[in-house]
């Protein structure tokens, strides 16, 4: 039997997971205000920005792991995934999924043959594919200022989808703070590109990718908050703005910086199963 190559950490915010993420093979992480046992992940203890999680979302725990525990880990890939979204090497379909067969079609080992790409993202998330009454419902003044968008998919790109969801402009303001290395390729790529890979979730091999990762990361992220603040942030769309800017980051940063895989992520909410 191979050795496990995969420290695969799961992210959630309920106790009651922790034994389930076990079964998993996967290390549990508590984040948010519950009470968690002492011996569980989190992002509360060494250096930490845990006061921030409900702005940054898991990206706290990020920070945790860089600052605290990151050289520690042996194994040759670090994963994140989180306690309704995981990663497979095919698809399944969200209603063949239960909480009895969701070890078998999660990833536990990555396999040999990706030894060569440095980072997996997951399958691209489509901006442009929404129909065009939701647009309008959403964003009709952000629709009226570019009536391209009605006719062309192209121009439904992740500016545009960022403007409708986060705020309108509020992507410029931020990628303007963004250093000289990164700026005008961000820029470029949020209003060329259509997709991005989603819900911050990566798997990589490389310690120093994902160190420097980290850095031009919450760099960027601490400027922002000289803009956004955290006092005024209303609504979920803007509250978790610094994880949604860091989504759009993390898909631009990689493909630039590294050989990539993409692999299809599943959605089964195990808060549900183990309820129900």
């Amino acid at each position: 039997m191979n050795e496990k190559n995969l420290k695969m950490f799961c992210l959630t915010l309920e106790p009651s997971h922790l034994k389930f993420i076990e079964t998993l093979d996967y290390t549990p992480v508590g984040l948010g205000e519950k009470l968690f046992p002492k011996d569980c992940l989190g992002d509360k203890n060494g250096i930490n920005i845990s006061q921030k999680n409900k702005y940054y979302g898991e990206y706290t725990f990020h920070y945790w792991l860089w600052k605290n525990y990151l050289d520690q880990i042996k194994h040759r890939w670090i994963g994140f995934c989180q306690y309704r979204k995981f990663w497979s090497l095919k698809f399944v379909p969200n209603e063949q999924l239960n909480i009895s067969n969701l070890k078998d079609n999660t990833i536990n080992n990555v396999p040999k043959e990706y030894d060569q790409y440095d980072v997996i993202l997951g399958s691209p998330f489509y901006v442009n594919n929404r129909k065009t009454m939701k647009f309008l419902k959403k964003g009709l003044p952000l629709v009226l200022s570019n009536p391209k968008i009605l006719f062309s998919k192209k121009a439904r790109n992740i500016k545009f989808h960022f403007d409708l969801m986060h705020g309108r402009k509020n992507l410029d303001k931020a990628a303007n703070l963004l250093d000289s290395k990164n700026k005008n390729d961000f820029i470029n790529f949020v209003n060329n590109e259509v997709s991005f890979n989603p819900h911050n979730m990566f798997i990589c091999q490389s310690r120093n990718l994902l160190k420097d990762y980290y850095k031009d990361l919450f760099t960027w992220l601490e400027s922002c908050e000289s803009i956004f603040g955290f006092d005024n942030l209303k609504g979920y769309g803007m509250k978790r703005i610094y994880g949604f800017l860091a989504e759009r980051f993390m898909s631009y940063w990689f493909k630039k910086n590294a050989n990539f895989k993409e692999l299809p992520i599943l959605f089964h909410d195990i808060n549900i199963s183990l309820t129900d």
